[in-house]
């Protein structure tokens, strides 16, 4: 296939295993900015993101969630190199869409770049915990903002399996 992008989109893969390579700041400069360049509602751009390498703090994090939604305690996000959490505003009337489209340009970006990702979603509906809120602060996660995802990135610790899509669920209307 020619085409970058559409070849991007057609062979990305979530990624649950990670080599434990480290991401450079400049891969990791690229792919923020593809997030920060995602179309929001209105142009409104009233997200953030965090990208969080420190591991003690991501273990922090891990350690918190995992205690609230009743997981083991070796829950760490797949133990990723680095995790981005996008955040948004609560009151915003479109902040979910807004982060879904932030998120994909992230898991785009880092495919282009042989990095692997995978949607973490388990802070969805959790951020006002006092324990959590109280991780989320020390991430500098503004109190008026939830998370509505993380990209947990990494080097492949192998390639990613190849996962039957589902066919017939296109409309075409001419």
């Amino acid at each position: 296939m020619n085409n970058e992008a559409l070849k991007c989109i057609l062979t990305r893969r979530s990624v649950r295993s990670f080599s434990g390579q480290s991401i450079g700041r400049e891969e990791l400069e690229k792919i923020a900015e593809a997030a920060r360049l995602a179309p929001s509602a209105k142009n409104s751009q009233m997200w953030k993101f965090t990208v969080l390498q420190n591991k003690k703090l991501m273990k922090k994090l891990a350690s918190v969630i995992a205690a609230q939604l009743g997981r083991g305690d070796d829950y760490d996000f797949y133990a990723p190199d680095t995790l981005i959490i996008v955040s948004c505003e609560r009151d915003y009337a479109y902040n979910r869409e807004d982060c879904a489209c932030a998120l994909e340009n992230i898991f785009l970006a880092a495919h282009s770049l042989g990095i692997g990702s995978v949607w973490i979603n388990q802070l969805n509906g959790i951020c006002g915990v006092p324990r959590i809120r109280e991780v989320l602060t020390e991430l500098k996660i503004p109190s008026s903002q939830d998370v509505y995802g993380m990209a947990a990135l990494g080097y492949p610790a192998e390639q990613a399996a190849t996962v039957e899509k589902k066919e017939g669920n296109v409309e075409y209307i001419y």
